[in-house]
């Protein structure tokens, strides 16, 4: 299992968070601070993930786990990225393990903001966040999880937001190949409106915008 850990400066550039609403929720969420460090400026923010279903013990060998083995991606396919946001290999390590302390300590004190659950099924009410955001799974997972299951995710995601979904990044791991089915089920989405937006970030080459799902 991989439990990726990301900081809440990887976050606000991923999905170009200018302000955070009352109540947000991260799915999935892995090793992020993303919630410990929305939580503390005041925000009802929640993150779910499978992962969170281990033993402290054993989610803190996880996570310790997963830094090292996030760069073999990187090893793998060196000229799909690009180093300009973080600057240098270990500036990115550094984000990452200092995310990784971040949330073993906020999951400690605070284990009600972590839910054991995981897409296509959220055990949270309709309409329960404001803002959902979704990161490094749909899409970035697409030889993975198939069209069906991104369709049955992305109507979950909408189910539980009252407002606004976004994901980042839209291409697949590793080379950052296009995700063939991104439009087409797109469309088959009931009850929204949808656009691309360009974010300050950029790690995947052409890896720069997210997908902004809004209720209508």
């Amino acid at each position: 299992m991989l439990v990726t850990s990301r900081s809440y400066a990887e976050y606000e550039a991923m999905f170009d968070l200018r302000e955070l609403p009352d109540s947000v929720l991260d799915c999935c969420a892995g090793g992020a601070s993303f919630t410990a460090e929305a939580a503390a400026r005041g925000v009802d923010a929640i993150a779910a993930d499978p992962a969170y279903e281990l033993e402290p013990s054993e989610l803190v060998d996880t996570v310790r786990r997963s830094l090292p083995a996030t760069a073999g991606i990187v090893d793998e396919h060196q000229g799909s990225f690009v180093w300009h946001w973080y600057g240098s290999p270990e500036r990115k390590d550094q984000y990452r393990i200092e995310a990784a302390d971040r949330f073993l300590q906020d999951v400690s004190i605070a284990p009600e903001r972590y839910i054991a659950a995981g897409l296509p099924e959220l055990p949270f009410g309709d309409r329960r966040f404001d803002l959902v955001l979704c990161s490094h799974l749909l899409f970035t997972w697409a030889d993975k999880y198939d069209r069906d299951w991104h369709l049955a995710a992305l109507r979950e995601l909408i189910r539980v937001s009252n407002a606004e979904v976004r994901i980042f990044p839209l291409v697949l791991q590793g080379a950052g190949e296009p995700v063939p089915f991104l439009p087409e089920i797109l469309d088959e989405l009931d009850g929204i409106t949808w656009e691309t937006r360009k974010v300050p970030y950029e790690f995947q080459v052409g890896a720069n915008e997210m997908l902004v799902i809004t209720r209508t």
